[in-house]
């Protein structure tokens, strides 16, 4: 639960308010005492309304009490400060917390007017309060709500940019790992082996480096000043998927690619399926240990389907759990679609399917 800070302005406009709300009664004939005690309570409350943003209870439960004396030597003498507090105090404070201070509210503000007979005051004086204290619960809420979006809208964001990083480094990272690992087996024995698979890694480190600083430029708000020769370097699509699978088969991963079906796909949609083939091959080339895989992409005037399969270990390869498959069903439903991932029914291997949508659907 948040609390509310009062601005220093908003606590002195207070005071004078009170102060100048107060200042006519100690006018009217009265008694020397009454108007003593009238003095005090106009200070008491002044001090109280100064200190309400430190101390919300006590001031507000001070600033009631000095109203309801007034009202009880003055019956002409109207809460009027008091509504005002009631709801700063009800903005100040979660709802929960102020529910006791609307029933001191109801009893120090409607209790004197009855006393001095007034039923139809007290009942307008009681509606008022409850009226104040609805605006003052309200304007708490809405401030709550809109810092609550704010929050979702950081949290969304920073998810996005953790998807994103994933995909971006974990596929070419896996690759170039590997083609380490093949050149130091074969170092001694086949050195040329072992130059290709090491100028394949810095093929692999170079798109990595250039995709990631493609990547830095959407969440730089100062990008305007980076005029580097990979500015503005595009994203990823479905006609980059042979380029991909070409990088896959030099790993050693045999990958069959298949393409069924044309029409008009949209952008996002296109890097949303690339990224979600490029994940789950890399989940098999980190993961699964197998030695083929199939990726099926179909597309219609509907949707782009996307179907990746290997004949690797299944679940216990680790596929179905971690970040790369949660980031893959992120983006499918940002997307407007579905993914599914699970064991191959009836052999062995693991399966994943996307269902994207070409068009929003209503």
């Amino acid at each position: 639960m948040t609390t509310g800070r009062l601005p220093r302005r908003w606590r002195t406009l207070l005071v004078l308010a009170s102060v100048a709300a107060t200042v006519p009664v100690l006018a009217c004939p009265a008694s020397p005492l009454t108007l003593t005690a009238a003095l005090v309570l106009t200070v008491a409350q002044a001090a109280a309304l100064w200190w309400l943003d430190r101390h919300p209870r006590r001031g507000t439960a001070v600033v009631l009490l000095a109203s309801a004396g007034l009202q009880l030597m003055f019956p002409l003498f109207g809460p009027n400060i008091a509504f005002v507090v009631l709801c700063t105090h009800a903005w100040l404070r979660p709802a929960a917390e102020t529910l006791w201070i609307l029933g001191f509210a109801v009893v120090c503000v409607g209790g004197p007017a009855v006393l001095h007979g007034g039923w139809t005051t007290a009942a307008l004086w009681v509606g008022a309060v409850l009226l104040a204290w609805s605006w003052g619960a309200l304007a708490r809420a809405r401030g709550e709500r809109r810092v609550a979006e704010r929050r979702q809208v950081v949290l969304e964001e920073r998810a996005r940019i953790a998807r994103d990083l994933h995909d971006v480094l974990a596929h070419t990272v896996s690759v170039m790992v590997v083609q380490a690992a093949a050149a130091d087996d074969v170092f001694e024995s086949d050195p040329q082996r072992a130059r290709e698979a090491l100028r394949r890694t810095e093929e692999a480190g170079r798109q990595a480096l250039t995709e990631l600083r493609g990547f830095l430029r959407t969440v730089r708000a100062d990008d305007e000043a980076d005029e580097g020769p990979d500015r503005g370097a595009p994203q990823p699509t479905l006609a980059d998927l042979p380029r991909l699978i070409e990088m896959m088969g030099a790993t050693g991963l045999r990958v069959a690619l298949m393409c069924d079906g044309d029409g008009e796909v949209p952008l996002g949609v296109q890097v949303g399926a690339y990224r979600i083939v490029q994940e789950a091959l890399t989940n098999t080339l980190r993961h699964a240990g197998a030695s083929a895989a199939e990726v099926l992409v179909r597309v219609d005037e509907s949707e782009v389907r996307v179907r990746i399969t290997d004949d690797g270990r299944g679940p216990a390869g680790g596929c179905g759990s971690g970040h790369g498959l949660v980031g893959m069903r992120e983006r499918a439903s940002l997307l407007g679609g579905t993914l599914q991932a699970g064991p191959r029914p009836g052999c062995a291997g693991f399966e994943v399917q996307a269902r994207l949508p070409v068009r929003e659907t209503s």
